[in-house]
């Protein structure tokens, strides 16, 4: 298996260098494929290699470290603005939520404190109101009474005169006063 391994590189180099010696690249005369200039060239390859990470590590580098540094810390600064505004919206909505309750108890209070007041000046206009009323019921019982009494009186003398007129018409004579006014009053009574 060693063998064949050997063998095996063996022809491929060699397949390498012939195919680079017949190259049209390597006939047209490019230098990087001479195979007489290649440690000249591996020299200066080391030494460009050398000076451009030189210039990376003092130069570029540190310029990049910079930059990913003040960017993390505007990021870290504005996290932080972030969050104290996240606190600072938190208190705000609690004292909002806070007022908002207060003036709904408020609110409240004030609308049942006028429901009160509106409650109680009802009560004391419905108590004038009914004593106003109940003295115009007064007032109008004792006209009825009054009215009431002279239509009686009156009555009493029309009845008189009729029941007098109505027994001298019967009897042809006239009645006794006394008797008649008793049968009128015993009637008036009866009805009234």
């Amino acid at each position: 298996m060693r063998i064949l391994k050997s063998n095996l590189t063996l022809g491929l180099g060699a397949l390498v260098s012939s195919v680079i010696a017949t190259s049209p690249a390597f006939a047209a005369g490019l230098p990087q494929l001479n195979v007489t200039t290649f440690s000249s060239q591996i020299v200066w390859l080391v030494v460009t290699f050398v000076v451009l990470y030189a210039l990376m590590s003092k130069i570029a580098l540190p310029r990049i470290g910079e930059v990913l540094e003040e960017r993390q810390n505007k990021i870290d600064d504005t996290l932080a603005k972030a969050e104290e505004l996240r606190v600072q919206g938190e208190a705000a909505c609690k004292a909002y939520e806070t007022s908002l309750s207060d003036a709904r108890s408020k609110a409240q209070a004030a609308i049942r404190e006028v429901k009160d007041s509106a409650a109680a000046e009802a009560a004391l206009r419905q108590s004038a109101l009914n004593e106003k009323l109940q003295a115009q019921i007064s007032r109008s019982e004792k006209a009825i009474i009054k009215a009431r009494d002279e239509a009686l009186s009156g009555i009493k003398d029309v009845a008189t005169d009729i029941a007098t007129a109505v027994v001298e018409k019967l009897i042809g004579t006239s009645p006794a006063e006394k008797t008649l006014n008793k049968a009128i009053t015993a009637a008036l009574k009866d009805r009234g």
